[in-house]
């Protein structure tokens, strides 16, 4: 009977995965119509999101992830003033540690950020109601959804060329 010897796994070699630190690199509020805009009836205001996410190595297999929003929310009449607007960056460290090579434009590009969000989501919503808005209710992000389609358009354009 031969025995089958499984790959030895040590500490050293385990994959890790974990943020480490959370931090604001940016954030900036903007109230430019206030204190007119509290006196108007605003039922149906309009929201602008733009979400971009970055990512670069630092070092020792850590990596910073951030997440550059900017909100701008508009009354929706027919003048279309700015109620708000909401610009933040924010970041942090993950410790991506044996990680197969193969595994970790997903995890850059859906797990870090999927961690990160609720947290960015959060400071988004505090911000307005400091400014003296309702709290602002960002969508939750399929970053899944967002590198699949992603990586689909890249592998369609590479065949066009």
């Amino acid at each position: 009977m031969t025995e089958e010897k499984e790959p030895q796994t040590t500490e050293e070699n385990v994959p890790q995965f974990r943020m480490q630190k959370m931090y604001l690199k940016d954030l900036s509020f903007e109230s430019p119509n206030a204190p007119a805009v509290f006196l108007t009836q605003n039922n149906n205001p309009k929201v602008d999101l733009n979400l971009e996410l970055r990512n670069r190595p630092i070092e020792n297999d850590h990596w910073e992830i951030s997440l550059a929003i900017t909100a701008t929310v508009k009354d929706g009449s027919s003048d279309d003033k700015t109620m708000f607007l909401i610009e933040i960056e924010h970041a942090a460290i993950f410790l991506l540690k044996n990680i197969p090579q193969e595994h970790l434009p997903r995890l850059l590009a859906v797990d870090c950020p999927t961690l990160l969000f609720p947290f960015s989501r959060q400071i988004m919503s505090q911000v307005a109601v400091d400014g003296g808005y309702i709290p602002f209710l960002m969508e939750p992000v399929n970053f899944m959804a967002l590198y699949e389609n992603s990586r689909k358009q890249k592998e369609a354009s590479e065949k066009q060329q």
